[in-house]
């Protein structure tokens, strides 16, 4: 079935369907966010979400008739209890911790004078941001993201008529500065990784343009070892706990799995023979370390594990490969950079962008493991110009 998606759409493909997200009004006042689906088209979806928007803004038209809303709130009380019941409620941990940060430790200490939400203006907000913008090179643009998601629900919630926001000077979305290995660096790079635990974690990222959240979540079953496949179809992330109304402190950190970043991040991809060979490798090392370690061992079929099975840290890989370019004199790398010199590759391999962003989990249209057939077909001249170019031909086992 062919996936639309036009350029306006509020839909998004998973599962074979259409979906759109929803919002509904609970009887105590809070929202309860989902999503519905069985749609056969994008249009379909859209004219449902149209449909759920125009039944939820008349529901909070009729509770703001029965509870009066507080016009004459403060600023940072609003702000403070947006993100706190609004936001906070509907959001990852991982977002919760960055938005926290952008709130509590951007936004509220610049508010030098304290006003009522419904005397806010672009002027007002226009001061608060160039003095936020002064902190971080990325501050502006957060701080900026952030108020205008709290006006909207502003206005959503009647506590004024018309977003600010829309009104303020933007700010440019810093864009992190990526390093692009030549072919003999990275060869450098391969015949040095080769020594270390981290050498197969570090082909996936380069060979296979996986992020580091997806390397982490794999497990050997994802792999098929006849067809030289691996099905990404899920991440590991950190999972920090924040308590309410305590500022932007992390209490304690957890590893979590979760769904891949995005519905469209699904996706089945081929696998170079020699990144094929190293994962075989880990499952001999990793089946060693079970047999040894015994009831201690944490048994989760992960590719990348410790020892005793447990999961490394979420900072474990990028340090890993930052020490191994400092002791080679490489410049300083991370796991997003691999994943980018590997859409490089594809670019100087002349593959259509549509197939480059289909191999990466960015397209929004492309999320079915039938087109990814398509993908692979099209990938053998890939396939073999890594499985030539860059991977060395000897490599060290690590024991």
């Amino acid at each position: 079935m062919k996936k639309e998606n036009p350029q306006k759409s509020k839909s998004f493909f998973e599962n074979n369907s259409w979906y759109h997200r929803t919002k509904v009004l609970q009887e105590d006042g809070n929202v309860k966010y989902s999503k519905k689906g069985g749609f056969a088209t994008s249009k379909e979806a859209d004219k449902s979400y149209e449909q759920c928007e125009a039944e939820f803004k008349k529901a909070y038209r009729a509770y703001q008739m029965a509870h009066q809303v507080n016009t004459e709130i403060m600023l940072k009380d609003y702000l403070v209890y947006w993100f706190e019941e609004i936001f906070s409620e509907r959001v990852e941990s991982t977002t919760r911790m960055v938005g926290a940060y952008a709130l509590y430790n951007i936004i509220l200490p610049q508010l030098d004078y304290d006003i009522k939400v419904r005397y806010v203006n672009s002027d007002y907000l226009d001061t608060v941001l160039e003095k936020a913008a002064k902190v971080t090179s990325s501050a502006g643009n957060k701080a900026r993201e952030l108020l205008n998601l709290a006006f909207k629900e502003a206005v959503i919630g009647g506590y004024i008529k018309t977003n600010p926001v829309t009104g303020t000077k933007p700010y440019k979305r810093q864009k992190p500065k990526i390093i692009v290995l030549g072919r003999e660096k990275v060869k450098l790079l391969l015949k040095a990784a080769s020594k270390t635990n981290w050498y197969l974690e570090i082909l996936l990222g380069l060979f296979c343009g996986l992020r580091k959240g997806e390397i982490m979540g794999l497990k050997f079953s994802d792999f098929d070892f006849e067809k030289n496949t691996v099905y990404i179809n899920r991440q590991v992330a950190s999972d920090p706990k924040i308590k309410k109304r305590s500022g932007s402190k992390i209490e304690e950190y957890a590893l979590v799995e979760r769904e891949p970043k995005t519905p469209n991040s699904y996706r089945t991809l081929r696998v170079p023979e020699a990144v094929m060979a190293e994962v075989r490798k880990r499952k001999e090392l990793v089946e060693r370390n079970r047999l040894r370690e015994g009831q201690n061992y944490s048994d989760r079929d992960y590719i990348s594990c410790q020892e005793n099975g447990k999961l490394h840290s979420i900072t474990a890989l990028n340090n890993a490969l930052t020490k191994l370019c400092s002791r080679n004199s490489l410049p300083h790398i991370t796991v997003h950079g691999l994943r980018h010199m590997y859409a490089t590759i594809l670019i100087e391999m002349n593959v259509p962008l549509v197939k480059i962003s289909a191999l990466l989990g960015h397209s929004s249209v492309h999320t079915t493991f039938e087109y990814y057939c398509e993908v692979m077909d099209e990938n053998e001249n890939i396939l073999a110009f890594m499985n030539n170019a860059f991977v060395p031909v000897e490599t060290e086992e690590v024991a």
